[in-house]
């Protein structure tokens, strides 16, 4: 890989900056309710501009290389200190909010900015971590994601969107037609419960009660409570519904994303009652360069879930793949106009479902 784009993947420690730089703003011009506002024209209006005029990125890297840059250090620790930055954000962001005398509209787009922040810091790099073998990476993954309430994804997603992923028995894979404020809070609903129901399986399957300290769930949504109780005790109620309130729009944020990864693709049905093997052809995929660096190249979403083992680092391009027509920022804002979303993505839906029967 380039050094200059080994190095590029710091671009996602632009997205935490958003926050202070937000502040900054709103006590420079005087106006801190509209500056609130400032991460999210950033991401969604900025960030797909940007986008559109840098271009794509198709270039994998060789295969005789992967070894080599899936080892280096660099691209672990990049991953690893997004957890002390998100908590370090957090606890600033929470003490803002408190104290910055925001009004209603404010409010909201301070929580709307961190909520967002927080899906692409701490979830979506907990997304990449939880994959990894050891007991580092998928610890570091499971704190990030407690740091916003949505624990369950640690098991879920491993265990359920990975195995079930493109067909109706997973609940963060849309259908055709389905509009995205209905799916997103069925997948909030149906996934966190289902997280709890996989962790009450495995431990069956060893003998042991749902209710066992082995039992993940209740680990984490211990610490999960114990952030929660230590920004009520520092910052009193408000401090306490801040936290609860960024958690539930950074899961909201994720579950956008999910609806937009896997929207209308399906996994063939054998005879046999099976579903075909997950491959690159059951996720859309998108090679916008400045997105992908930023999300650590989330957006080549085919080949994680055809591989999903494999480092952000080398996950590959892959042609053949179904294509997004933009970068994940400018899908987030078209997914939450649904009849617009379904006027764009609908007949790359059908185009691609019949060029696959054709083949």
């Amino acid at each position: 890989m380039p050094r200059l784009k080994a190095l590029a993947f710091l671009l996602v420690f632009v997205v935490p900056a958003l926050m202070p730089a937000a502040a900054w703003l709103g006590q420079r011009s005087g106006h801190p309710d509209a500056m609130a506002w400032f991460p999210l024209a950033f991401l969604f209006v900025l960030l797909p501009l940007a986008d559109y005029a840098l271009g794509h990125d198709p270039v994998n890297v060789p295969v005789a290389r992967e070894r080599e840059v899936a080892n280096a250090a660099w691209f672990r620790l990049l991953t690893l200190a997004c957890l002390p930055v998100q908590l370090a954000l957090l606890a600033w962001s929470a003490h803002w909010f408190v104290q910055a005398g925001f009004g209603p509209v404010g409010a909201a787009g301070w929580l709307l900015s961190q909520g967002v922040v927080g899906g692409i810091l701490a979830i979506n790099t907990a997304h990449e971590l939880v994959h990894k073998d050891g007991r580092l990476e998928p610890a570091v993954g499971g704190l990030l994601l407690a740091s916003v309430g949505y624990h369950g994804f640690k098991i879920e997603h491993l265990r359920g969107h990975h195995v079930h992923v493109s067909t109706p028995e997973d609940a963060s894979s849309a259908p055709l037609g389905a509009w995205s404020w209905w799916f997103v809070p069925r997948a909030l609903l149906l996934n966190s419960l289902n997280a709890w129901r996989l962790e009450a399986r495995r431990l069956q399957g060893l003998g042991l009660p749902a209710l066992h300290w082995r039992n993940e769930m209740i680990g984490w949504t211990a610490a999960w409570l114990g952030l929660a109780a230590a920004f009520a005790l520092w910052l009193g109620p408000v401090g306490l519904a801040f936290f609860l309130a960024q958690g539930l729009l950074a899961a909201g944020s994720l579950e956008v994303i999910n609806y937009i990864e896997h929207y209308g693709l399906e996994r063939r049905r054998g005879a046999d009652g099976r579903y075909e093997r997950t491959t690159h052809l059951h996720s859309w995929n998108s090679d916008y360069a400045l997105s992908n660096l930023i999300l650590f190249q989330l957006q080549r979403h085919s080949d994680h879930h055809a591989f999903p083992k494999r480092r952000y680092a080398i996950l590959r391009h892959h042609a053949d793949s179904p294509q997004l027509p933009g970068g994940y920022a400018a899908m987030f804002v078209l997914a939450l106009v649904p009849p617009l979303w379904r006027r764009v993505i609908d007949p790359r839906v059908q185009a691609f479902r019949a060029q696959a029967d054709s083949a």
